[in-house]
């Protein structure tokens, strides 16, 4: 007789991917999961999950390329680098309009009222609405307004919502906290990604986080912007930069390096090499400080609320907003629950 489990799918931005390897290992091991709590990217994954789409949303994230990524990107400044609605769009085509309580299983998303200064359940009502506000991760997702409510992620006052899954008299309890701290253990899978798309991406992600203050779209269209990134074309020196108000600095009057100081490393030109010890945008910042906060509110919730079973992802196999490493995620999340649940089930035999 299989076992019925409480899932239970912790924040992480980009490493909630990993959840959907963790579902797939608990399904190969015949494992019932009963009933879901989740929180950020783990109440999107669980939301899809209990409405029964996880195949076709999983088959949609790992066709992306980093191109795709990018068409993604609906970039705003107001309260957030990513109005979402593209991505949450083509969601809401998957999943289709639903109720909570109208599931396969019972579901509960958790997301945090910065009005009222309080952690969310939702257990009812609209799902597209209930992953959504639990899923506006701040500085990057604009936030949902509900009402007199401002609603963001919910890490942000319980990364680990176990609590809500302790009175569903499951016979077990699986949580899967994706910002613990066994980055030695496990690296990501290497899966070949086209080079190009790669430099693409990362052309995008820097426009997108260097100058986070004042960076907002001049007049050109999404589509003249992307296309500026697509074919790798950059703007000159003295030419303003379409992707933010501040025309660029000419080569002279470029910030002058630090001196040297004895010791540092040098490279082959003798310039100092500055080791990138630290976040380069204030969007990483945020998402770093971020991070450093819900580490310490899951340890928190896993000693109150002690699972049966703990899947520890390391929060350092990839970076917060890193959402196209999908098949890697993935793979290293089935990876980690099978190691976990070996372990487990030898010791209860």
């Amino acid at each position: 007789m299989s076992k019925r489990v409480a899932l239970v799918l912790g924040s992480g931005g980009a490493r909630g991917y990993a959840h959907i390897g963790v579902i797939a290992e608990l399904e190969a091991r015949g494992y019932d999961i009963a009933c879901i709590a989740g929180c950020s990217m783990g109440s999107v994954i669980g939301g899809i999950y209990a409405a029964g789409k996880l195949g076709e949303y999983r088959a949609w994230i790992e066709s992306l390329d980093y191109l795709d990524v990018l068409r993604l990107v609906d970039v705003s400044f107001r309260l957030g680098a990513i109005r979402g609605e593209k991505v949450f769009g083509r969601i809401r085509e998957i999943v289709g309009e639903i109720d909570i309580e109208n599931l396969n299983i019972p579901y509960t998303a958790v997301a945090t009222d910065l009005t009222n200064q309080q952690e969310i359940w939702f257990q009812e009502g609209c799902l597209h609405q209930a992953m959504r506000a639990s899923a506006a991760i701040p500085s990057l997702f604009t936030p949902v307004v509900q009402g007199n409510r401002m609603l963001v992620d919910g890490g942000i006052l319980n990364p680990l919502p176990i609590v809500p899954v302790v009175s569903s008299h499951c016979d077990l309890i699986i949580a899967v906290n994706l910002n613990a701290t066994n980055h030695k253990q496990y690296r990501l899978p290497v899966i070949e990604r086209p080079p190009a798309l790669k430099s693409r991406f990362d052309q995008l992600m820097s426009s997108l986080t260097t100058r986070l203050p004042s960076f907002r779209f001049k007049t050109s269209s999404d589509e003249e912007d992307l296309a500026m990134l697509v074919d790798g074309s950059q703007p000159s020196a003295a030419e303003p930069n379409p992707w933010i108000d501040e025309p660029a600095l000419p080569q002279a009057q470029q910030p002058i390096a630090a001196p040297e100081s004895e010791g540092a490393p040098k490279s082959a030109e003798g310039s100092v090499v500055l080791s990138n010890i630290g976040p380069a945008s204030l969007l990483e910042l945020i998402n770093q400080s971020f991070e450093v906060m819900q580490t310490s509110l899951a340890q928190y919730k896993i000693a109150g609320y002690p699972p049966d079973i703990l899947i520890n992802v390391p929060k350092r196999v990839c970076r917060f907003f890193e959402f196209y490493r999908a098949p890697e995620l993935i793979e290293l999340g089935r990876q980690i629950a099978s190691d976990t649940l070996d372990k487990y089930e030898q010791e209860n035999r």
